[in-house]
């Protein structure tokens, strides 16, 4: 087993640090090659996990790996990734807003279709403490894009 590997079935443990960390490696790792973007399609798989820390990581590796990608596999999953703007989780949707700058920064291609996303985030779902974090992110990303 690889370090990438390992790294990346640290993103499954149950000790947040230990998983954070390998977040943060994979990433660094990531930014510096497109070594980790040969896994690109399990971190795709892990968007629909139950687990919202898991979706969130798998969100962020996605985008972290967006220059990598010649293949077009995050255009194919484009709608699902999108879909976690308004996650049932509003961690996990900043966390998925946030990561919007660099997916449109290596896909300008699919530009167009993040920001319709934004503009039409239905975000009635959330309390009334969180709507406005989220429409802040929200904002913000629009303002950069």
């Amino acid at each position: 087993m690889s370090g990438i590997e390992k790294q990346i079935k640290l993103l499954y443990s149950k000790d947040s640090n230990e998983a954070y960390e390998a977040l943060k490696e994979l990433q660094k790792i990531s930014f510096e090659s497109d070594k980790v973007y040969a896994h690109l399609d399990e971190f795709i798989s892990m968007l629909d996990s139950e687990n919202s820390y898991l979706r969130s990581r798998s969100l962020t590796l996605i985008a972290s790996n967006a220059k990598w990608d010649c293949a077009k596999k995050i255009d194919a999953v484009i709608d699902n990734y999108l879909q976690h703007i308004t996650d049932a989780k509003p961690i996990t949707a900043r966390c998925c807003i946030k990561t919007l700058r660099e997916l449109a920064k290596y896909k300008p291609e699919l530009k167009t279709k993040i920001i319709h996303a934004l503009q039409n985030a239905d975000l009635s779902a959330y309390k009334d403490s969180m709507q406005p974090l989220i429409r802040r992110d929200i904002e913000e990303v629009l303002a950069e894009l």
